[in-house]
């Protein structure tokens, strides 16, 4: 008796060259077809992975800019608020009024509160 089973083929399995994955022959394959939704939804999350990093770098380095400025305004205030004090001294406020001529003086009596 003559048995003509057929025997599955073995799949072997094909080695890629440069020239097939160049030429696109390697998209022709099963497991690239069967597997494509995936691929194509990990070039996507790539895609928004490195726009989600630039768009974080950038708020980076603008938060550091800003830490920087207000640094230098902080030191400005300072000076501008040294300055004021050191103006509104009232020696400083009479060496001012006698610098400039104005035939002013300080009161000796007390503050009168005008009432209505």
């Amino acid at each position: 008796m003559e048995t003509n089973y057929k025997q599955p083929k073995k799949r072997r399995k094909k080695k890629f060259s440069l020239p097939d994955i160049l030429g696109g022959e390697i998209l022709n394959e099963d497991f690239i077809v069967k597997q494509s939704k995936l691929l194509i939804m990990i070039a996507v999350c790539f895609v928004f992975f490195i726009g989600n990093r630039y768009s974080c770098l950038k708020k980076i380095t603008q938060i550091e800019d800003l830490k920087k400025e207000l640094k230098d305004l902080r030191y400005e205030n300072l000076v501008v608020l040294t300055k004021l004090t050191e103006n509104s001294r009232q020696s400083q406020i009479e060496n001012l009024v006698n610098s400039k001529g104005l035939n002013l003086s300080c009161s000796n009596g007390p503050v009168y509160e005008i009432e209505k």
